[in-house]
């Protein structure tokens, strides 16, 4: 049996700008349903948000997103990730991991999402890969950047 996970946002209606985003930093294709599609009338508030979404490449990138009812509880207030003396100090739950095989690859990716991020540590050799970064991107996501570490074998 295989199974595969995928990291699914939940935006509070902007969803289809992130996945749009998220498209152009990593390429492939997306998809977006929005509410009304699958038969909510056009004309509540919540008809054009995104109800399902998601983003597919071929190398490998895979996210998914929707917009949360507007009628759901509210959300508690974001928290601030930093980095101080090699460690990762945060309240937020989970971040996105992004691993590619080369320096040059990963580095080409964190250019394009850190437009508009909140730099957590910039993308640059590590001690434990040979390329680390980490933000928060425009959207609240925040995310880790790195190379695999070349094994010895």
């Amino acid at each position: 049996m295989a199974i595969s996970t995928i990291t699914h946002l939940n935006f509070r209606g902007d969803a289809r700008a992130a996945l749009e985003f998220y498209q152009s930093v990593f390429g492939g294709h997306l998809t977006v349903v929005a509410y009304g599609d699958f038969g909510m009338p056009k004309g509540l508030p919540d008809a054009d948000k995104v109800v399902f979404g998601q983003v597919t490449a071929d190398n490998g990138f895979r996210i998914m997103a929707y917009d949360v009812p507007g009628g759901a509880p509210a959300v508690a207030a974001p928290t601030v990730t930093t980095r101080d003396n090699g460690m990762t100090l945060t309240g937020e739950r989970f971040f996105v991991s992004v691993r590619g095989d080369s320096a040059d690859e990963v580095g080409a990716l964190w250019d394009r999402l850190a437009d508009g991020a909140q730099v957590v540590e910039e993308f640059g050799p590590s001690p434990w890969a040979p390329g680390f970064g980490m933000l928060t991107d425009r959207f609240g996501v925040t995310w880790i950047l790195d190379v695999a570490a070349a094994h010895a074998g």
